[in-house]
């Protein structure tokens, strides 16, 4: 991990959060705990470049969100799409980086990694921040077999075990 003194450490978890669940809760507060974050913002997308139109309008998602972290302030629900004009991670993380007094920590579950080669620019996002790489129920093997993991293009980047929340927003939207 590339750690830097005297800036503060915040995390991000992009994603739809369609819906928000304690599996976002648990890695928020993993990490924290792990990294000494100062905060993590819940990046919320409007819609997600890999996956079909979210169920839930964007407003009900963010107000959602807001809910199930009310009980920790820690957690900042934030839309940033219309401020940056873009969906796309690397967009986000240059948007971030604009206040050179923070560190940036890009937190994301194991099933991200396995495709994270896809992403726009995969390659810039993972020099320009760390990545917390939470494992998933199911997910492990694919992910360590991934072509970032694999390649290690990025010494930045951070498999975390931790007793996993067996949930996804997938599984929830089927109920």
């Amino acid at each position: 991990m590339v750690q830097s003194e005297n800036k503060d450490k915040v995390g991000i978890l992009g994603g739809s959060f369609d819906p928000p669940h304690k599996g976002h809760l648990a890695i928020s507060v993993e990490a924290k705990k792990r990294y000494n974050l100062k905060k993590i913002i819940w990046a919320i997308t409007e819609k997600n470049p890999f996956k079909n139109k979210s169920k839930n309008i964007l407003s009900k998602r963010i107000k959602d969100c807001r809910q199930i972290t009310k009980a920790k302030p820690f957690i900042k629900v934030k839309f940033f799409e219309k401020l940056i004009k873009s969906n796309k991670t690397i967009d986000l993380i240059n948007y971030m980086r604009k206040n050179n007094k923070i560190e940036i920590y890009f937190i994301m579950g194991a099933d991200n990694l396995i495709n994270f080669h896809n992403w726009h620019k995969s390659k810039e996002i993972s020099k320009k921040c760390n990545i917390l790489v939470f494992d998933r129920q199911g997910y492990k093997r694919k992910s360590l077999k991934s072509k970032t993991y694999t390649n290690k293009h990025t010494q930045n980047l951070e498999f975390i075990e931790f007793k996993k929340v067996n949930i996804s927003s997938s599984q929830l939207r089927k109920i």
